[in-house]
């Protein structure tokens, strides 16, 4: 049970590590960020809101007993990482720095995977 507890805290912190830094600087709308979306051609209203969901799922998977609640995070954490995996893909020619998106994909599998053989389910 503690090899469990320490596997599922090294991986929701890679999760934060990997997610928080960039929710804040989408919130801020920073240049560089105003410029990737600009290349993949979505409209820069979208960074703050997506800011806000990444940051809304980071609290919410710390949260013990939101059972229900953690689902939905994890899953907008995933879908959201997909998403930037695939526009990326999408919206000209492969870049192999898109493989890094690989890490936080794992770390938010990783942290899920624990955190429900931790519950017990």
């Amino acid at each position: 049970m503690k090899n469990l507890n320490i596997f599922y805290w090294i991986t929701t912190g890679l999760v934060l590590f990997f997610l928080l830094p960039g929710s804040i600087m989408n919130i801020m709308q920073t240049e560089d960020w105003l410029e990737v979306f600009k290349q993949l051609g979505y409209p820069s209203y979208l960074l703050p809101f997506l800011g806000m969901a990444k940051i809304s799922g980071c609290i919410v998977i710390l949260i013990p007993n939101l059972r229900r609640l953690k689902e939905w995070a994890y899953a907008g954490l995933v879908f959201d990482i997909v998403g930037a995996i695939y526009s990326a893909f999408m919206a000209g020619p492969f870049d192999p720095r898109v493989l890094f998106m690989i890490l936080p994909l794992s770390a938010i599998l990783g942290s899920y995977f624990f955190w429900h053989k931790k519950i017990g389910t």
